[in-house]
This record gives structure tokens, C-alpha cells and sequence, in this order.
């Protein structure tokens, strides 16, 4: 199976929500965000329980827990081979529904979410490649 595209959300004013949330994680909830999002990558639609779930209306959960608290990349997919990660939180219990309901608005219009910035991941190479801002 391919890999998953990982696309990070990019609002109009250039915040990217996803990097500026990992950025203010400390170094271990960071790294196993990062690791999760590379399982998810790896293993797009097919990635399961206990690493995502569904929230509602397209919108998924990536689930990441460390040290008794609950970190969670909300996200959604964009055809059948990427997937936008739009921002992160920090929760105690269930996902409040102002933030599944922070989800971009391009969400369904596929002529406006060609305004993200893309990729995560390796090169060709294996080295680590930088996160990069292109517009498609």
C-alpha cells in the first residue's frame, strides 16, 4: 500500500495550526505526536483503534497518550491518498465539539484546500525532509 500524503492545514494568514501546537509540546508528547503521525502515514484509512477514531462529520481523531494525559491531532481525509491534519489539543475526556467544529471550512471544497502546505516524511533518500511550504 502507498504511503498517505500528510498535509498540514494552512490558514490564510500563514498559522499552521498542527506545527505551532507541536512547537509548544514539551520533547516526549512531541516525539510520540510526530511517531503517530507517521503511523498514520504509513497506514492512512487503515489505521484503527487505538490510535485513531472517528469523531464525527469526516472529522478524526488521532490519539496519543502520555503520562495520563490525552493528546489528539484532529484531521480529515482529502481524496483517498492524503490526509489534513488541521490542529491539536490537549483534552481530558472526550473531544469538545467547538473544536471538531474548528475544521476548516475548505474542508469540502476541494478548489480552495489546494491552499495547505504539504508533506511529512522522508526523501527518497531516508533522510528527514523539512517541512515545506508550497502551494499545488
Amino acid at each position: 500500500m502507498p504511503k498517505t500524503e500528510v498535509i498540514f492545514y494552512k490558514e490564510e494568514d500563514g498559522n499552521v495550526p498542527v506545527v505551532n501546537w507541536l512547537r509548544e509540546l514539551p520533547q516526549k508528547p512531541r516525539l510520540k505526536c510526530l511517531a503517530w503521525i507517521r503511523r498514520l502515514q504509513s497506514f492512512g484509512h487503515e489505521l484503527r483503534r487505538p490510535y485513531v477514531d472517528y469523531l464525527r462529520d469526516g472529522i478524526y481523531e488521532l490519539r496519543v497518550g502520555l503520562h495520563g494525559l490525552n493528546y489528539r491531532v484532529l484531521y480529515f481525509f482529502y481524496g483517498k491518498a492524503a490526509v489534513v491534519l488541521s490542529h491539536g489539543i490537549v483534552k481530558e475526556r472526550s473531544v469538545p465539539p467547538l473544536e471538531i467544529d474548528k475544521q476548516p471550512e475548505e474542508k469540502g471544497n476541494s478548489s480552495r484546500i489546494r491552499n495547505l502546505i504539504c508533506s511529512f516524511g522522508r526523501d527518497h533518500h531516508g533522510r528527514r525532509k523539512k517541512v515545506e511550504f508550497r502551494r499545488f
